[in-house]
């Protein structure tokens, strides 16, 4: 906005204005003693170099930022099996407020934690109903478009499934087709590893899973 420093009568005089924009911390002033008219200051943005001429403005960071994501969730027969947005053939699911795909939600915060955004419970209370029996791709939607909106791009996801049960080793490349989709990245750039507990712990004994997930972005 411009911001009148002193009373003229020439309009078009811009030695008594000044160009002022707010950042996030305070409101700062630029003065344009030379300029002649007000169209040397107050400039359309079009696709040429005037993004450059902005003072508030600073050049993308070249750094990558990376976040790690932890999920577990118990069985719960007589329910449908998701894991990465695809529907399992077997007859018991996850314990959990919503479809219970263990994998998104895991990946999910470790999107967050890369964009330093908190974690999953902050956008998605498992407290409000809205979200009881959610499909997890429309959270993990929500979440890219975020990430993307806020100006990162995802670099790789690396996926670690702990489970004794299901088998996973005949669904990785469906499931890495299904995120890649929903990431919205290549599928090289999606990698799926699967272990099992040595049959140790609930894992062990075949009570639930856990997923371990690492996040790149730039």
């Amino acid at each position: 906005m411009l911001s009148e420093q002193n009373n003229t009568k020439d309009t078009y005089s811009l030695e008594p204005y000044y160009l002022v924009y707010v950042d996030e911390n305070n409101e700062v002033q630029l003065p344009y003693s030379n300029a002649k008219n007000i169209l040397d200051i107050y400039k359309k943005l079009t696709l040429g170099n005037e993004l450059d001429e902005l003072p508030c403005l600073k050049e993308p960071s070249k750094n990558f930022f990376t976040g790690t994501g932890f999920d577990i969730h118990a069985f719960e027969d007589n329910k449908e099996m998701f894991l990465g947005g695809v529907k399992l053939p077997y007859e018991f699911g996850f314990k959990a407020h919503s479809d219970g795909d263990v994998l998104i939600h895991s990946v999910i915060d470790a999107l967050l934690g890369a964009s330093g955004a908190g974690d999953i419970g902050e956008f998605f209370p498992d407290t409000d109903e809205k979200y009881k029996n959610i499909d997890s791709k429309i959270l993990l939607n929500e979440i890219v478009t975020f990430i993307y909106k806020v100006g990162y791009e995802i670099v790789n996801i690396d996926v670690t499934i702990i489970a004794q049960k299901p088998k996973i080793n005949p669904f990785k490349n469906e499931i890495k087709n299904s995120m890649a989709n929903l990431l919205k990245i290549e599928k090289q750039f999606i990698n799926i590893k699967a272990t099992t507990a040595e049959e140790m712990g609930f894992i062990g004994r075949k009570e639930g899973v856990a997923v371990q997930s690492l996040a790149t972005l730039k």
